[in-house]
């Protein structure tokens, strides 16, 4: 399996990105829907997602070695960035940190979202799907994890505006992961069942 092969390149070509309430089912394969409760966030930019991954340890020296016998894992961060390009119900909440956008008066056609001056906790759930040519799906889900970061907002008539995000996954429990990848991918064949 290992050499150069270039049928293992992977293209995300085309993609999208869901977000749910903490506790949504996901999908257990790559072919069945996300299902009631997921909300895809419709168009994002051209960057596409940058995901993250970064942990921090601490090195156990001795005086009897020159180079460290072991190494303690103090931190670990996975995080999902992206730019949203459509301004709902859904995203701009989800760029706030939560909350709820609501009509001013019933048929008023004028909408109000108020952004707290005390931020409170926006739990989610996000999933990530993206495929290269018809054959091969590869869908990712972080559990629990919230906005962490978000980027500036600039407002110009150069381009369209863009919520910018950091989603940074956290742990539900001892027992579950912090991240999943589902893949439908022929150059997976013969790896061992679960």
């Amino acid at each position: 399996m290992a050499g150069m092969n270039p049928n293992q390149i992977r293209v995300a070509g085309n993609g999208r990105i869901l977000v749910a309430p903490v506790g949504t089912a996901a999908p257990a394969d790559t072919a069945s829907e996300w299902g009631t409760g997921w909300t895809d966030v419709g168009y994002t930019s051209s960057d596409g997602v940058k995901f993250g991954r970064k942990e921090k340890t601490s090195q156990v020296d001795t005086w009897q070695s020159v180079g460290p016998a072991r190494f303690i894992y103090e931190d670990r961060d996975m995080t999902v960035k992206f730019s949203m390009l459509q301004f709902n119900p859904d995203t701009l909440p989800l760029y706030f940190g939560g909350g709820e956008v609501r009509e001013t008066a019933t048929g008023s056609g004028v909408y109000q979202y108020d952004v707290l001056s005390d931020p409170i906790p926006d739990e989610r759930s996000l999933g990530l799907e993206f495929t290269d040519g018809e054959e091969v799906v590869y869908r990712f889900v972080l559990p629990r994890g919230q906005v962490t970061d978000t980027d500036e907002v600039e407002m110009n008539r150069k381009g369209s505006l863009k919520l910018g995000v950091t989603f940074t996954a956290m742990a539900v429990d001892a027992a579950t992961p912090l991240a999943t990848w589902l893949v439908k991918d022929p150059d997976f064949a013969g790896t061992t069942p679960a």
